[in-house]
C-alpha cells in the first residue's frame, strides 16, 4: 500500500462523517443505523438522499452545498477516494453530509423501508459485458434491493457517459412499466444540463474534454418490488 493510500485509510478513521462497518456488522443483518440515520447520524428529520457509487464524493458534496435542507450520503467501497469527499464536508463543516464505506450489494442492510427519499447514480461502471449485466447498478437485482428502502415516490437519477446503459436503463424502466419522467441522451449539447445536472466530477471533465457526450436519465420505482430484465441485444456481447 502507498504511503499516500495508508494515510489517507488512516485519517478516515478520524472523520466522523464516514462510517466504515466491518464485514461481521452487515453480514446477514442489519447496522446499527439502519432506520435511524437522521435521528443518529444527521441529527435532524430532513429527506436522505443517496449517491451510489460515489468516487471521490464530489457530487454528493456538491449536491450538499446546494440543499442544506437535506441530507446527503456518499456510497462506495473505495475508502481512499472516498477519503476526499469526507475531508471536503469536514474542512467545510457540512453537518448534511455523510460517507458509508460498502458494497452496494449490502446497501439494504444500512437503511429502513421509505428511510430514502432519492438516490443518484453517478457515471458507474457500466458492466458492458453479457455477464457482468447483473452488476449494473440499474439492473433488476439492484433495483428490488432499493425499492426496499426508497420511499413511495421516490426518484432515481443515473448520470453516464455510457450511452449503452442509459439505453439498457431506459429498458428496464419501460419493460417494467416505471415513469420515466425525463430522459436525455445529450445533456449540455441539448441544453438541458440545469444547476443540479451541470455539477462536474473529475470523471465527468474528462469525458468532456474526450468529447463523450453526457446522458441522463430519472425515473421512479413506484411500488414495485420485483423488476424484470429486458431482452437487450446484441451489444450485451461486447
Amino acid at each position: 500500500m502507498g504511503k499516500n493510500k495508508h494515510r489517507r485509510f488512516q485519517e478516515n478513521l478520524t472523520f466522523r462523517n464516514l462510517v466504515q462497518p466491518d464485514f461481521d456488522d452487515i453480514f446477514h443483518k442489519d447496522h446499527s443505523l439502519k432506520g435511524r440515520w437522521r435521528e443518529d447520524f444527521f441529527g435532524n428529520g430532513n429527506p436522505v438522499v443517496l449517491e451510489l457509487g460515489c468516487g471521490r464524493g464530489e457530487y454528493t458534496v456538491s449536491l450538499g452545498e446546494m440543499f442544506p435542507d437535506k441530507n446527503f450520503i456518499g456510497v462506495d467501497i473505495k475508502g481512499a477516494r472516498m477519503w476526499r469527499g469526507a475531508k471536503t464536508a469536514t474542512e467545510n463543516n457540512m453537518p448534511n453530509v455523510g460517507f458509508l464505506r460498502t458494497r452496494i450489494e449490502f446497501i439494504d442492510s444500512f437503511f429502513a423501508p421509505g428511510e430514502v427519499d432519492e438516490i443518484w447514480i453517478t457515471f458507474p461502471d457500466p458492466q458492458l459485458k453479457k455477464n457482468r449485466v447483473k452488476k449494473r447498478l440499474t439492473s433488476p437485482a439492484f433495483l428490488e434491493s432499493y425499492a426496499k428502502f426508497l420511499k413511495p415516490g421516490g426518484k432515481v437519477h443515473l448520470k453516464t457517459d455510457c450511452r449503452h446503459l442509459h439505453d439498457y436503463t431506459k429498458a428496464v424502466v419501460e419493460v417494467n412499466g416505471l415513469t420515466q419522467e425525463f430522459a436525455d441522451s445529450d445533456i449540455y449539447g441539448n441544453g438541458s444540463a440545469d444547476d443540479i445536472l451541470s455539477i462536474k466530477t473529475t470523471y465527468e471533465a474528462q469525458f468532456l474534454k474526450e468529447g463523450k457526450a453526457i446522458t441522463y436519465v430519472r425515473f421512479l420505482l413506484g411500488d414495485k418490488s420485483h423488476f424484470e430484465a429486458p431482452v437487450f441485444a446484441p451489444d450485451d456481447e461486447l
